[in-house]
């Protein structure tokens, strides 16, 4: 039997035609033709002005907190359940993340993140800006948060780096608040092999950031910096292959969701496992299904994530745990704190299985099989 991947890029004889091309044209480098299209219609797919393709999500958010005016002396708010990727940025700037906790689909408790501004500006802190994560490419509460950040004048950064084509009320995510960044990483629902994408409907932040992300380089006869800039620009050839994937997004969502209802139908009696995500009447329209992510609730079963992923590795299954807090993580064991305790018992018990596009039914029964004869 073949390895079953949690979420291998899901790529065809589409994407070689289109990086073919590219190659063949001759724009090889970080910027051509490819770049600017792929910019464009992210942009238009999103409903956002201005689009900059660059290297990375981490990037991106990088750039985009340094317009906001993140750096020392200043605070970010960021959702602790999330990956490394999103608060590693703030450090970058030289601003202190400061940590909130999240309800139970996993995403910002927008109470906690509006308690702790309140908090840290009562204490003398500057907060610059609020950072939301789209969790497993399903949107943060946008209702609550966009009007709560709005009353106290602090910026949102969108962190919908696992969310491309998802959305919330209708509105696509990607478009929601002073800047938004998406991530192209190869096991993301659609890929660059590497990439991300800066969206704004501010063209001066667009433009400010597409300067430091060319080096800042001054518009001179000759090469002239005045400021320090980051070689963060995606290469024409990586962006052909988003194009391409771009073009096939649609199709890719749907297979997503239809793993994603395989699941939730054959699994949703089996005693303790519960989706994350599911309990809050939205439906999986909205959400990509980037990853599908169960918990194991241990008063019901006595299966803990370790043992899950034991026996669905001795199966040539691969799954992760939930992303480990970040207000648990060594690094960041100093940086202050709001917590309720949802992400911590998310992490306890949750196991994310495997979701890519590129799974036919056969791999989906062949895990749904495993995991009842582990669970009952």
């Amino acid at each position: 039997m073949s390895r079953i991947h949690l979420s291998k890029a899901d790529v065809t004889a589409v994407e070689e035609q289109y990086i073919l091309d590219a190659v063949r044209s001759g724009w090889v480098a970080p910027l051509g033709p490819d770049v600017d299209a792929f910019e464009a219609e992210i942009a238009t797919r999103t409903n956002v002005a201005h689009a900059l393709a660059l290297t990375s999500g981490t990037a991106a958010l990088h750039l985009a907190l340094l317009e906001l005016g993140a750096g020392p002396g200043t605070a970010v708010i960021v959702p602790s359940m999330t990956f490394a990727a999103s608060a590693n940025p703030v450090v970058y700037t030289g601003a202190e993340p400061v940590f909130v906790d999240s309800r139970p689909d996993g995403n910002a408790d927008p109470e906690l993140m509006m308690k702790a501004i309140d908090t840290l500006r009562a204490a003398g802190t500057r907060v610059v800006a609020a950072m939301s994560v789209d969790l497993f490419g399903r949107c943060a509460d946008y209702d609550e948060i966009v009007p709560g950040l709005a009353e106290r004048g602090i910026p949102l950064v969108e962190d919908a780096a696992e969310a491309v084509g998802a959305t919330y009320r209708g509105s696509p995510a990607g478009s929601f608040g002073a800047a938004a960044v998406f991530s192209f990483n190869g096991n993301k629902i659609m890929t660059t092999s590497g990439g991300g994408m800066l969206l704004s409907n501010d063209g001066d932040l667009i433009e400010r950031a597409r300067y430091l992300s060319t080096q800042a380089r001054q518009p001179a006869e000759y090469y002239q910096h005045t400021e320090i800039g980051y070689n963060y620009r995606l290469s024409n050839v990586l962006a052909a292959l988003g194009r391409a994937q771009l073009s096939r997004l649609d199709g890719m969502l749907k297979r997503r969701r239809e793993i994603r209802e395989m699941y939730v139908g054959e699994l949703a009696d089996l005693p303790g496992v519960h989706f994350v995500g599911r309990d809050k009447g939205r439906g999986d329209d909205e959400d990509n299904c980037w990853l599908t992510c169960i918990t194991l609730d241990p008063a019901v079963t006595e299966v803990s994530p370790t043992r899950l992923m034991a026996e669905l590795a001795d199966e040539d299954i691969e799954s992760r745990r939930l992303w480990k807090p970040m207000h648990l993580q060594p690094v960041f064991a100093s940086h202050r704190s709001f917590v309720n305790g949802e992400s911590e018992r998310l992490f306890d018990r949750g196991v994310t299985l495997p979701s890519g596009s590129a799974l036919c039914d056969d791999d989906i029964e062949r895990v749904i099989k495993v995991l009842h004869k582990i669970v009952e």
